[in-house]
């Protein structure tokens, strides 16, 4: 049954040209990831983490540029592909062509989900746009991801996720007053715009169970990023008040901090409600800081930050991490130490959640370990089935062949023109 017809399928009518059945909240739905680099591949991503059909296209000849993305190397290989393009069929079409749009549009027609992140006009240029989508299947959702949305005056620039950090007030907010605002050593603005997108999807898809209807999805990196900004704009809105970068705590909050224990370590000691810094007051052995007046409650703390933060930093200086975390957990103090990759990869409690996840890597003839789905579902989890497929188009005859009927006439000609 074709979405062309329907805009959506019950779980009884699965259809019987995708992968082999998996047990995610999304099997049965087939998306269709348009674009490269990282906030459409990361939605794509989760969408296959859930276990949609995801057919990602790339164009003949150019691969997708996070196959060579990432900061390490193994055996000449980057290894940011492995996991972003995980659980993916991959094909090569050419866009910029007739007869590519056309098997676009063909593949459109079988697909509950598009995803791109051109800049805005693209799609339209290559004479896709969304009501021509739309034409061949009135309830195909089409997510657009770009750097300043499809409106406005920005929208025609093109957009990175460190202008789209600093635009939207993130960035201003990071690191240490009176200094040059760091970025996280990520593409944080590209991944929050993929989960947005994600987001935006899956409201979609209920709304389409209603009126039967698809609809477009617009993703901007900048509002992505502005929208985990808390109180900052009705807070100068009405005081006048830029909050600015706190470093390793945020003003007004405390005892809520990093601190340095004898081994040379860093925990995160969160005690900043009431009753949690009566505990820690307890496991340090100074009950009396409880009731002080400069202590007493939340706003007292905030207002004193700087001497609680002391009182706490000497206490904490006197044992290894190991030792302080085990008095604070005790109490009922919330508490963890400062981890690095080295340190996730042998938690305990990482291992036992399944959120490190081999990956079988075909360009390196190994496993690779990467991270697990998030979130957990009790009925329908989420998996990893495989690693990024390491050619250009190494599904296009499984793609093209039964998604589309297409015989091996089809596709040599296919191959021959440069449409694939």
């Amino acid at each position: 049954m074709s979405t062309r017809d329907a805009p959506h399928e019950p779980p009884a009518e699965r259809r019987t040209d995708a992968p082999a059945p998996v047990r995610g909240p999304l099997d049965g739905l087939r998306v269709l990831e348009l674009g490269t680099l990282v906030a459409g591949p990361f939605a794509g991503r989760l969408l296959g983490d859930y276990g949609a059909d995801v057919i990602k296209v790339e164009a003949p000849g150019r691969a997708d540029p996070l196959r060579d993305w990432g900061q390490v190397s193994h055996q000449g290989h980057r290894l940011f592909w492995t996991v972003h393009a995980r659980n993916k069929r991959c094909i090569t079409l050419d866009l910029r062509s007739e007869r590519g749009q056309q098997l676009v549009l063909d593949l459109v027609s079988t697909s509950d989900i598009v995803i791109e992140n051109f800049r805005p006009g693209t799609l339209e240029r290559w004479n896709l746009g969304y009501e021509r989508l739309r034409h061949v299947n009135r309830g195909v959702i089409l997510a657009r991801i770009s750097g300043y949305g499809q409106t406005g005056p920005y929208a025609g620039k093109p957009g990175y996720a460190s202008v789209a950090e600093a635009m939207s007030g993130l960035r201003a907010i990071n690191g240490y007053p009176g200094q040059a605002p760091p970025r996280m050593a990520i593409s944080l603005g590209d991944s929050l715009a993929g989960m947005v997108a994600v987001q935006g999807v899956l409201a979609a898809l209920h709304r389409r169970t209603v009126t039967g209807e698809g609809q477009v999805v617009d993703v901007a990196l900048t509002e992505s990023c502005l929208a985990l900004l808390e109180s900052t704009i009705p807070d100068f809105d009405r005081t006048g008040h830029v909050r600015g970068p706190g470093g390793t705590r945020l003003d007004g909050i405390a005892p809520s901090n990093l601190y340095q224990a004898a081994d040379g370590t860093w925990v995160v000691v969160a005690a900043n409600q009431d009753t949690v810094f009566r505990r820690l007051c307890d496991a340090m052995e100074l009950p009396e800081l409880a009731d002080d007046p400069r202590f007493a409650d939340h706003l007292a703390r905030g207002e004193h930050q700087d001497a609680i933060d002391e009182i706490v930093a000497e206490w904490v200086a006197q044992y290894p991490s190991s030792e302080v975390q085990k008095r604070l957990d005790a109490t009922g103090v919330i508490v963890g130490p400062l981890y690095t990759a080295a340190e996730i990869v042998s938690d305990p409690h990482y291992q036992a959640r399944g959120m490190l996840v081999e990956h079988h890597d075909e360009r390196l003839g190994e496993a690779v370990l990467g991270p697990g789905v998030v979130p957990g579902f009790s009925a329908t989890p989420g998996s990893v089935r495989w690693a990024g497929p390491p050619k250009l188009g190494t599904h296009n005859d499984e793609v093209y062949g039964t998604v589309l009927s297409l015989s091996e006439e089809d596709l040599a000609e296919l191959r021959s023109s440069g449409t694939i």
